[in-house]
């Protein structure tokens, strides 16, 4: 790297050619300090030191671990909250938060949290919760969905639970995110038709109102869809969980690969502890538990049995 930025440098200063050789040179000594190597020129200064504290503030806060090419993404999410605060470098913003109360902070966990989601994604999932419902008749049911993200996971297990026990069966879902405004869209229940494109028009039918005019293009959740779905705000590495009954069914997916193994661990058990015996736990496809045996038994793909 030394011998390539020793390139740049011929010896005729005021040549516009070798301005523009400075500017490369400038940008190519920012690249020495940045821990991400390959990337272009930043708009703000980026060192390792930034990047390990964001990882000790998002570990601590939220329990996520970001693993080291996880890098150039702490930087350009991060990098949004500097612009949107006024301060001009990370160290400086770091320095703030730190000082700050929880709103600051929930936008930091907000701009490193991951939203991916999709109505009736990984469907043997909801192939399985369909069954299960069918073998457990007597409600009341509880079933939450812990990452919810912008909705479509819990109207989804609604729908299912709909389709099954019928529109006045005894049946809640309690919606949580980490994520304070995807929580907030979720409970508006309002999307792009096209994002729709994997359900059927008979579910379309049934569970969402077509908009008109201004709204066209757009679908709203059906109010008594929505009355079947609580959303709430909850951090998963937090000791307040509010659940005061015990749960039916959990979905978790997606989630605890964020998380180092002793986080997991502590997850886990709290999950066993609000989950009566017998319920279930969906996870995500890539997530497995084998060294958890002593809490939940495998049930078939990605679907636990709370022991």
């Amino acid at each position: 790297m030394n011998g390539a930025i020793g390139s740049l440098y011929p010896d005729r200063p005021d040549h516009p050619e070798d301005r523009s050789d400075t500017r490369r040179r400038r940008a190519a000594a920012r690249l020495v300090e940045d821990p991400d190597d390959g990337a272009e020129a930043r708009e703000f200064h980026w060192t390792r030191e930034d990047f390990e504290r964001i990882r000790t503030m998002i570990r601590e806060r939220a329990g996520i671990h970001l693993h080291s090419g996880k890098q150039a993404m702490a930087y350009s999410r991060v990098a949004r909250r500097l612009r949107e605060t006024g301060h001009t470098s990370f160290h400086e913003y770091l320095n703030w938060l730190e000082l700050q109360e929880d709103a600051e902070w929930q936008e930091f966990v907000n701009v490193l949290t991951t939203n991916l989601t999709a109505f009736f994604r990984e469907p043997h999932h909801f192939d399985l919760f369909a069954q299960w419902l069918s073998r457990h008749p007597q409600g009341p049911w509880n079933v939450w969905s812990c990452a919810a993200s912008t909705g479509e996971e819990p109207y989804s297990i609604a729908m299912a639970a709909q389709e099954v026990l019928g529109g006045h069966a005894s049946f809640k879902v309690l919606a949580s995110d980490i994520d304070s405004r995807v929580i907030a869209r979720a409970q508006e229940g309002v999307y792009r038709s096209d994002h729709l494109k994997g359900l059927s028009e008979e579910r379309l039918r049934r569970f969402f109102l077509r908009g008109t005019r201004t709204n066209s293009g757009l679908v709203r959740v059906r109010p008594e869809l929505r009355q079947a779905v609580e959303f709430m705000h909850i951090n998963l590495i937090d000791d307040d969980w509010p659940f005061k009954t015990p749960l039916d069914v959990v979905f978790c997916r997606n989630v605890m690969i964020y998380f180092d193994a002793p986080t997991q661990r502590r997850v886990l058990e709290r999950l066993h502890r609000v989950i009566r015996p017998g319920g279930l736990l969906f996870v995500g496809h890539a997530e497995h538990f084998s060294d958890a045996r002593d809490l939940f038994v495998l049930r078939g793909k990605t679907t636990y049995e709370r022991l």
